[in-house]
């Protein structure tokens, strides 16, 4: 990513802390634009009470800065989820999983009563689809998945020596049409071995904070 790349995904990032309640429990995502965000907090950590990861990186990263972690199970009440994308709609529909971490982000997210989407004017698109769609794959079960993403017009390809936090694999796809994201989400999640698919639309983001070249523009518009 170029200087401005980051200087856009900082800009986003120093935005969402607009969204951290104090005294709260904090939900945080996985990425380099999480990373500007944890950087950006770390400086105000008496605001928050703890944080919930996503990651066993981002879990580093919060505790080296000084803020708790706590276990998912721990927490009753996760006000608001802050995390990064690869691509997204206006429709605050998104693909994750670029970073292999989707399937706690996916858990933490559904947990948030708000997930604020944070990322740089780049990874908007009109459609879903152009970066590969990453699902995570019981590993006995990905040659099986393989052959059934196929029959939907997707290409797997095995994201070789990577291996999730929970111990399984990544299958990212190509080529999908990806005209209806809720609809595709639940499609995919029925073939038997899949984890999670890196769509995010059944539970979309709430609030997308995009840094561009003319500074902040949050989505959706009010």
């Amino acid at each position: 990513m170029s200087a401005e790349g980051d200087a856009k995904k900082r800009l986003a990032a120093q935005a969402a802390l607009d969204y951290v309640v104090d005294g709260a429990v904090i939900g945080v995502g996985t990425g380099s634009t999480v990373n500007f965000f944890i950087e950006a907090l770390i400086p105000y950590r008496n605001r928050v009470r703890a944080a919930v990861s996503s990651s066993n990186a981002s879990t580093e990263r919060l505790q080296a800065g000084g803020i708790p972690v706590l276990d998912l199970n721990e927490v009753e009440d996760l006000g608001v989820y802050v995390d990064g994308a690869d691509e997204a709609t206006r429709g605050l529909h998104l693909i994750k999983g670029g970073g292999a971490a989707l399937t706690r982000e996916k858990i933490v997210a559904a947990a948030a009563a708000r997930f604020v989407c944070i990322a740089d004017e780049s990874k908007v698109v009109a459609r879903l689809g152009t970066f590969p769609l990453p699902i995570e794959v019981i590993p006995m079960a990905r040659s099986y998945v393989k052959r059934q993403l196929a029959t939907h017009g997707g290409r797997a390809v095995w994201r070789q020596g990577v291996v999730t936090d929970n111990g399984n694999h990544i299958l990212d796809v190509h080529g999908l049409t990806i005209d209806d994201p809720p609809a595709m989400e639940s499609e995919l999640n029925q073939i038997v071995g899949v984890v999670t698919v890196g769509l995010f639309a059944r539970r979309p983001a709430d609030v997308l904070i995009l840094g561009t070249a003319q500074g902040i523009k949050v989505l959706p518009q009010k």
